[in-house]
This record gives C-alpha cells, sequence and structure tokens, in this order.
C-alpha cells in the first residue's frame, strides 16, 4: 500500500513536477500553468483552512447542511441548565421535526369534532365533503351523550369518548384523544379541531390545499401582559416553563402531522399545564389550559413552526367573556364574504391598554386570507347557510 504524501510534501512536489514541465514544454500555451496555479493556491489554502464537520458550523462549505441548517445553542450559552426530563423531551421533540412523515399518494385532512352530542351542522358538513371521498376523514368525540348522524361521512365514527369540563384540563385530554385515533391512519397529514357550533366558510378545495401546500401549524399565539394571559401564570411552572414564555391563542387549531406526534410524545410540558393550570388556583386565578398549553408548548420548541393564528374565525369584538353568536338573522351573503376573505388575525389584550395587536396572514411570503371556519353559529342558522353554501361564490 502507498503511504500519502503530507501535504507539504505533496504541494512541493506538485510545484516542482509544474516547473519541470513547463522547462520541457515552453511553448504550451500559458493557460495550462495558469490553471494549475490555481489549483495550488485552492490545496494551499485547503491545507491552512481545513474544512469544519458539519456539526462544528452549520454554515460550512463542505457541510452537507449548508447554511439552512439549525445550530443547537451550546450549554453554555443557556441562561439555566436543562434537567433531564427536559433534554430527554427535546431529543425526542427535535427527533421528530427532523423526519420527514412517510408520503402518502392522497394526503387526508382529518376533520377532529369535540361536541358534547349531535352535530347541529351535520347536513352542511355533508355537502363540505361530498365528492371529496378519499380526501379527508372524520372523528367525532362527542362528550355527554352518544350523537345521532344524518350523514354517511359521520356514521360510524365516534371514537372513545369522556366527560369534557369547559375550562379543565378534560378539554385537553378530549383533544388529544381525538389526535391519537386520527394518528393511527397514516394517511392523515393535517388535523383540524373543530366545534359543534364550527362551520365551513370556503369549499373543500380550497381548504385543502390551504392546509396541505403549507408545511405550518395554524397554532394561534400571542403575548397578552393582562390577567387574562400572563396574570394566569403560576411561578409553579418552573423551571421547565417561564413566564416570558408563556402565551395564549385559541383553542381551535389545524396541525401538521410532525405537530401532532409530539403532542402525543409530549409529558413533560402537558404534566405541567395539568397540575398548575386550572380554575381557582392561588390567588383567586383562573387558568385554563386549552388556551395557554399548545401556544406555550410551541412557542418554546418549534416556534417558526407554526403561523400564529388560527384558521377558526370567532368575533370577540364585543368584548364579553364569550364570543357574539350568530342567529338566523345574522346570516347573509356579505357577512360571509366578509369572514372569508379577512387577512389580519386581531389579537386582543386583557390588560388596562385593551390594546388590539394585529397579526397579518402570511402564506409564503404573501398575505392570504385568515380563515378557512367560523364560530359560533346557532344550530336555526343552518338551512340559511345550506342555501349560500349552494349558490354562493364565496366558499
Amino acid at each position: 500500500m502507498k503511504k500519502e504524501l503530507a501535504w507539504p510534501q505533496f504541494i512541493r512536489n506538485l510545484w516542482i513536477m509544474v516547473g519541470s514541465r513547463s522547462r520541457a514544454h515552453l511553448r504550451r500555451p500559458t493557460w495550462i500553468i495558469v490553471l494549475v496555479s490555481i489549483v495550488c493556491v485552492f490545496l494551499i489554502v485547503a491545507y491552512i483552512y481545513p474544512p469544519l464537520s458539519p456539526s462544528s458550523s452549520p454554515c460550512s462549505f463542505f457541510s452537507s447542511q449548508g447554511c439552512g441548517g439549525s445550530l443547537d445553542v451550546p450549554p453554555a450559552a443557556r441562561a439555566r441548565e436543562l434537567s433531564d426530563a427536559e433534554v430527554q423531551s427535546r431529543v425526542v421533540i427535535n427527533e421528530i421535526l427532523n423526519h420527514h412523515p412517510v408520503q402518502t399518494k392522497t394526503p387526508k385532512v382529518a376533520f377532529l369534532f369535540l361536541t358534547p352530542g349531535s352535530l347541529p351542522f351535520e347536513k352542511l358538513w355533508h355537502m363540505f365533503f361530498q365528492g371529496h371521498e378519499g380526501k379527508f376523514s372524520v372523528y367525532v368525540h362527542a362528550s355527554k351523550e352518544k350523537p345521532v348522524h344524518v350523514s354517511p361521512y359521520f356514521t360510524g365514527r365516534d371514537i372513545h369518548s369522556e366527560p369534557v369540563n369547559w375550562g379543565k384540563i378534560s378539554m385537553v385530554e378530549a383533544e388529544r384523544r381525538l389526535l391519537a385515533n386520527a394518528l393511527l391512519d397514516p394517511g392523515n397529514q393535517h388535523f383540524v379541531l373543530l366545534s359543534e357550533s364550527c362551520i365551513p366558510v370556503r369549499r373543500f378545495e380550497f381548504v385543502y390545499n390551504y392546509l396541505l401546500l403549507t408545511n405550518v401549524s395554524f397554532i394561534d399565539c400571542y403575548v397578552d401582559p393582562g390577567p387574562h394571559g400572563n396574570g394566569r401564570y403560576i411561578d409553579y411552572m418552573l423551571p421547565e416553563v417561564e413566564k416570558k414564555d408563556f402565551r395564549k391563542g385559541s383553542q381551535w387549531f389545524s396541525m401538521k402531522r410532525q405537530h401532532a406526534i409530539i403532542i402525543m410524545a409530549d409529558s413533560l410540558y402537558f404534566s405541567k399545564f395539568r397540575h398548575h393550570c386550572r380554575p381557582n388556583m392561588e390567588g383567586n386565578r383562573n387558568c385554563y389550559a386549552d388556551e395557554h398549553y399548545l401556544p406555550t408548548f410551541f412557542n418554546m420548541l418549534d416556534p417558526g413552526g407554526i403561523a400564529n393564528w388560527s384558521v377558526t374565525y370567532v368575533d370577540w369584538s364585543e368584548g364579553k367573556w364569550h364570543p357574539r353568536s350568530f342567529r338566523a338573522r345574522d346570516i347573509t351573503y356579505q357577512l360571509m364574504k366578509n369572514i372569508a376573505y379577512i387577512d389580519e388575525s386581531p389579537h386582543f389584550t386583557s390588560d388596562s391598554k385593551r390594546t388590539v395587536v394585529i397579526t397579518p396572514c402570511m402564506l409564503n411570503g404573501s398575505k392570504r386570507s385568515c380563515y378557512l371556519f367560523a364560530r359560533k353559529f346557532f344550530p336555526e342558522t343552518q338551512d340559511k347557510l345550506m342555501q349560500l353554501f349552494s349558490n354562493s361564490t364565496i366558499f
């Protein structure tokens, strides 16, 4: 076996070879000498500045990741040392985020209905789904009574359900139960949580492309410095959840498969919210996990993977404890058009300033319509909505 030459010896030999050949062939074109000189300079630079390993720098010229890879923060740069549980959790989460889901021939959107019983808008949803078989799946979590279905798309789609109490952790547990059942189907690539008062405000084709042609989850997430936001935080969440990371957002999410799997894998942060975000806490505070768990969780662990708005419209403009509800007299072509073409998501803070934080709905660098669904609609609105759905080009 030949012994490899050291870099300096190799370069000296190359120069000797170039010199001897140039003397023997003085009449050859000068571009050969120039070319060989450039190669030599490159080799000298490579010797003086050897290529770094991919793990040492995300922007190394020789790195397979190029400049787009993420760089882990070194332990010395962190504000505190992570616990064993946090390290283990982040290892699992990072592995899931770096693993691309198995691609299916026809990816599906899973519609997860969280309802106390029968769905009053089942006929409207039937119209929405009709003709798009194979592109969607339906799951129903009925927390109080067994629902009666009128659409074949909903028949046999009930999952094992448990009682759900408003404002308590059982609401998040029901969301996780719906996600777990939907994840059993590898074809489900996006997951939408809906209530019994939700309706579609766009047609299926628009919704399907909107969700599947983007690589983000639509999870509402913003800072509310007031009593109904950061005022709900309690120090018992330390050290894993700090007050600066505490976020608020709408319960009604839409998320990609990777994020759904991460929620299934999480026990550390979910346990924090189970025990320390609940009604009637110390200091006469009420914390509602369904408004804070997912926004805080993803703000901490994958902030670039969420859009910071929900695709489900709700009207908080009345400033009451619950959002505005729509009755039959409210349903008009103009109302539905206005909702469908909103391109900014407002967030209302609960501090004394009552600030309205506006989030432009940006997708792939362009401003887009924010909402695909809307709530809260009374059952009496169904006939008018079905009529509009049949005749209008808005949906």
